[in-house]
This record gives structure tokens, C-alpha cells and sequence, in this order.
């Protein structure tokens, strides 16, 4: 296994053209497939994708942020689902992923029971602490902590009739010390190697619950990755005036701790920072991207309104303010100018089983890519 993914990684990494949406197709099959499990808390998907990640850096010729290493090693508490993960309920047996998800903070439970309606959409079983919660579509997530009680949450279309009799048996872990590791490389500048162009985007996702389901992920955020790999091999053949820093984030879905423990432990001063742009959900795009922060940085905004408006590259570039729903914000919370770009329209998929591969689209990879380097060259000037 080891060697095939290895070999892939050759292949990858010698792709022609890294704007190529081929380029990213080929890095969105690797990382969402089932080697990496999500990469996230179980079978070692995290730490997977961060070795992938890294020997694609060292292929491409970027050199370590500091040392010898592209690793920034860091540790967070999280709750994992490793085992078990069996859900009966009216004595039908319901798919992991699909039918049901459990709370992520959800203890683990080995039980039988009945449960009695709150309201329409909840049921308890009081003697066994559970809860069975009816959703219109099922969203996980990640969590740092175990609480006194088991949710489990259900779409309702898996159910004919309602929810009366329960058998569990549910398995979970509580780590206090996951280690993981932000994966940091850069091309030097050429006249003002002291000026840092920070390209981001997290690489983790949700891993997998239980023994047989994992959550690919592929827009959230291989996308962003395949771009943030793009643009390295770009700049590592095309060395600019300023220095071009990538750093692929873990801990995103944990709560941006990634980035939180990079700005709080910096690999270079954050002051030489011009400018970060985040990718995370790059998938789409037929409705055109937002730009988080584009209010806080409004001449850095209306740059980027420039090169669209001379290349035509994408449909639309909406603004929206500041917010703390990915690895840009940390940065701005130092004082540091930083985007969040995201792409809109196309799949609906979202922290679920069906963040696919083979239905990611990737239309708008090519002009994301000139866009953000006809960024970088105003950025520069």
C-alpha cells in the first residue's frame, strides 16, 4: 500500500500543467479516497494525508518553513468512533452515514430500550440516555469532548413510522492528546524574501464513524487542497519578487486550531506577512465565489475585482464581512490582512457521506487559479 501510494504520488507531482483541472481531479481521487478515511481521527488518516501533502511539497521543490521538516506538530482533545456502530430502530437496522449519524460528542452505549416522544422530531430513552433526534439531512462534525449521553440523530426518511424501540451498540474513545501537524513550505522570494504571501487551505476533514463509513470530503476541502498543491508546484517552478508561503492546515474541523496554534506559535513573523489567502470549498463555482473579509481589506478587494474584470474568470465575486468559519480568521484577529475565498451553486453536499468525488466538479479550478495569481502579481507590486 505504502509503495502504490508512493508511486501516485510520483505521478501526481508530474502532472504538466498545475492549473489543469486535471491536475486537481487526479489530488481530489487521492484524498478522498478510502486510504486516507477521511482524513481524519481513525486508521491514520490525518497523519496520511499530512505525509502526502508534504512529499508533494518536496517533489515540487518548496523548501521547509523552518528546519528540516515541513511539519508543525500540535495536539487537541477529540472524541472518535473506531469501532461498533449498530442502530436498530422498530427493529429495522439503519446505515451508518446514511440513515443515521451520532452526535460527535456522544458517549458510547450498549443497549436496548423505548423511547418516548418529547415533541415530534426528539425520543428518549431515559434509563439509557439516549436521544433520537428526526432531521431533514444529516450534518457531523468533530468534538473535543464526551458527553454524559448518547444523540443520535436520524434522517427521517429512513423511519416508515414512528420511533418507539431501540437497540444500540455504539463505540467511542475520547483522546485528550491527538497529535496532528500543519504542513508548512515555501518558495523564497527573489528581491524581497522578507515580504510573505500566505497561501491556506485545511487538509483535514471528518474522518470516519464507526468501523465501515468515512466521509470523503472531496469539497470540503481536497478542493481547496488541490488548489493550495496547484499553486505550489506553479510557484515553485516560477519563483516570484516576494516570498510565497503554503500552509495546509490540520484541526480545521475541530475548531480552527491549526491555525490558531500557527499564529499563536508563528514559523516566521507574522508582520511580514502582505497577505493570506485561505481556500476551503474551491468545488464549484457556476454561481460565482465569496470573499470573507472583503469589507475589512477593501483595497486588497477591489484588486481582485480587477483581474477578474480583466480576465473574466469567474461569474461574480461577492463580499462578505468578517468571520470565523475558516483558517483566514486567526490570521486577521493578529492583525494580519487575510481572504476567505469560497466557491457557490453546484452540489449541495456538506460534512456528509455524499461530499464525493466523482460528483465534485471542479468547473471553476482554472480560472481560480489565474485568479488568485493575478492577485498575487498586484499584491506584489
Amino acid at each position: 500500500m505504502k509503495k502504490y501510494f508512493f508511486a501516485l504520488s510520483l505521478l501526481v507531482s508530474h502532472i504538466s500543467f498545475s492549473q489543469d483541472k486535471a491536475f486537481a481531479k487526479q489530488l481530489v481521487d487521492t484524498l478522498t479516497s478510502p486510504y486516507f478515511w477521511g482524513r481524519g481521527y481513525t486508521n491514520d488518516g490525518m497523519n496520511k494525508a499530512a505525509q502526502f501533502i508534504g512529499d508533494q511539497f518536496r517533489l515540487y521543490g518548496l523548501q521547509p518553513v523552518l528546519g528540516s521538516s515541513f511539519s508543525q506538530s500540535f495536539s487537541y482533545p477529540v472524541n472518535i468512533f473506531p469501532g461498533k456502530m449498530q442502530v436498530r430502530i422498530n427493529g429495522k437496522e439503519l446505515v451508518p452515514g446514511k440513515d443515521f449519524i451520532v452526535s460527535p460528542d456522544s458517549r458510547g452505549v450498549r443497549a436496548s430500550g423505548n423511547l418516548q416522544a418529547q415533541d415530534s422530531t426528539h425520543f428518549i430513552d431515559a434509563e439509557n440516555r439516549i436521544i433520537v433526534s428526526l432531521h431533514d439531512k444529516l450534518t457531523w462534525s468533530v468534538a473535543g469532548k464526551q458527553a454524559d449521553y448518547t444523540m443520535i440523530q436520524v434522517d427521517r426518511k429512513a423511519l416508515a413510522e414512528t420511533p418507539s424501540k431501540l437497540s444500540v451498540n455504539i463505540e467511542n474513545k475520547l483522546l485528550p492528546r491527538f497529535k496532528a501537524a500543519n504542513i508548512c513550505g515555501w518558495v523564497k522570494g527573489t528581491q524581497t524574501p522578507d515580504s510573505v504571501i500566505v497561501i491556506s487551505a485545511h487538509y483535514d476533514h471528518l474522518g470516519g464513524m464507526g468501523k465501515d463509513t468515512y466521509f470523503p470530503g472531496a469539497n470540503d476541502n481536497a478542493s481547496g487542497t488541490s488548489l493550495l498543491l496547484g499553486l505550489a508546484k506553479y510557484y515553485a517552478a516560477n519563483p516570484q519578487p516576494y516570498t510565497i508561503a503554503f500552509i495546509s492546515f490540520a484541526g480545521e474541523e475541530a475548531g480552527l486550531l491549526g491555525s490558531k496554534y500557527f499564529t499563536e506559535n508563528p514559523l516566521f513573523p507574522l508582520k511580514n506577512i502582505r497577505f493570506v489567502v485561505n481556500l476551503d470549498l474551491e468545488g464549484t463555482g457556476d454561481e460565482g465565489i465569496t470573499v470573507v473579509n472583503a469589507t475589512e481589506f477593501a483595497t486588497e478587494f477591489k484588486q481582485l475585482n480587477e483581474v477578474n474584470d480583466e480576465g473574466k474568470f469567474v461569474y461574480k465575486i461577492n463580499a462578505r464581512g468578517k468571520a470565523a468559519n475558516s483558517d483566514h480568521y486567526w490570521f486577521t484577529e493578529k492583525g494580519v490582512p487575510a481572504f476567505f475565498l469560497y466557491t457557490l451553486g453546484g452540489i449541495k453536499a456538506y460534512h456528509d457521506i455524499f461530499d464525493k468525488a466523482e460528483t465534485l466538479p471542479l468547473n471553476e479550478y482554472e480560472d481560480l487559479f489565474k485568479l488568485i495569481t493575478g492577485f498575487n502579481e498586484k499584491l506584489m507590486k
